[in-house]
């Protein structure tokens, strides 16, 4: 059996995000972990960020215990160095400076660094980027405020993403702190496409325990839409008003094993002039709430665990079959009849 990234179809031709900006320094070499997949991350002298397999080609050692000199990695264990193409550029054993000997490169990967996340390619040289990676609006302006978090599930990251948009788990996972249940009939429309499931709320008022005065105090008509992008992008949007007021919560989630999600969560806010001093209470807030759904989804993790996986569905559930659709079509290497576009339209009851 190979790793995830051998065994994941096209799901692995994508960018994925391996740190944020502030954790790749010039100091040191940081490691990575992506789709079952050691990566080390350097940042070179002109400030760009170079990633590479973190494995040393000469004994395998990892490259992310060695150290960054000039634009190049150095490995512990014999002074191996490559570049940010992979090359070995120098063999200290070789010579009283050392010299570089082809045919000895690692593999390295294509990186964007935007927004404060370093995006890491991983489809491989046969399958070069095709696209950009999933966008991160930082809504710095107009009001707005926001900030990152980095959270490490113990579930798998097709679990993860469907929390992330399931609403209905609300009431029950978080009462008191999010959304209490209220007995609200709320229609919904779920589209899918090639590539993504959009969920509209079509209620202008929900619950939200204590922050209804908080983030609703004129009682605002309300949009409130969900949104699913492949391969693991998740984005939550409660808006009131105009933009008067809102948060906008964009996840991405990171396959580090089949069982561990390494999920990065972009937190919007914007809430009239109390915005800057919420802006602090909310980062506690959240995670908060992230807590409460990793210990919920790390028990359902122990459960899968025991195999046998059938699960059982209603109309409430058609978001959950849409994304999973997708997925699995991917993960098959997009062999057979696609998922094809749909919109179904679907109640809940909050």
């Amino acid at each position: 059996m190979g790793c995830m990234r051998e065994q994941c179809g096209t799901l692995k031709n994508h960018w994925y995000v391996a740190a944020q900006s502030g954790q790749v320094q010039r100091k040191a070499p940081l490691p990575s972990v992506i789709l079952e997949t050691r990566l080390v991350l350097f940042r070179q002298q002109d400030g760009q960020v170079a990633a590479l397999r973190d494995r040393c080609s000469h004994r395998h050692m990892p490259l992310s215990f060695g150290k960054v000199e000039g634009d190049a990695v150095r490995c512990m264990y014999h002074g191996w160095s490559y570049d940010r193409t992979g090359e070995c550029v120098n063999v200290p054993s070789e010579g009283p400076c050392g010299k570089a000997f082809a045919g000895r490169a690692v593999e390295s990967f294509p990186v964007i660094e935007t927004k404060g996340l370093i995006w890491v390619w991983m489809g491989g040289p046969a399958n070069p980027p095709d696209k950009q990676p999933f966008e991160m609006p930082s809504m710095a302006d107009d009001g707005w405020r926001g900030f990152y978090m980095e959270n490490m599930f113990e579930a798998n990251v097709t679990n993860c993403v469907e929390n992330f948009i399931d609403v209905p788990h609300t009431v029950w996972v978080h009462p008191g702190w999010f959304r209490d249940r209220k007995g609200i009939k709320v229609p919904v429309s779920v589209e899918r496409t090639d590539h993504s499931v959009a969920l509209t709320y079509h209620t202008q008022e929900d619950s939200f325990g204590w922050g209804n005065w908080l983030f609703n105090p004129k009682k605002l008509p309300m949009v409130h839409t969900d949104r699913f992008v492949m391969p693991n992008n998740t984005r939550v949007d409660y808006i009131w008003g105009e933009q008067e007021r809102g948060f906008v919560i964009i996840s991405t989630s990171v396959p580090v094993t089949p069982e561990l999600t390494r999920v990065y969560t972009l937190v919007n806010l914007k809430c009239g002039v109390l915005t800057p001093l919420l802006t602090w209470a909310m980062r506690w807030y959240a995670q908060k709430i992230i807590a409460q759904d990793y210990n919920m989804m790390a028990k359902q993790s122990r459960s899968l665990a025991d195999g046998d996986i059938h699960f059982r569905h209603t109309p409430a559930d058609t978001p959950h079959l849409f994304v999973e659709s997708l997925r699995h079509w991917a993960e098959q290497g997009e062999v057979g009849k696609a998922p094809t576009p749909a919109v179904k339209e679907i109640e809940i009851w909050l």
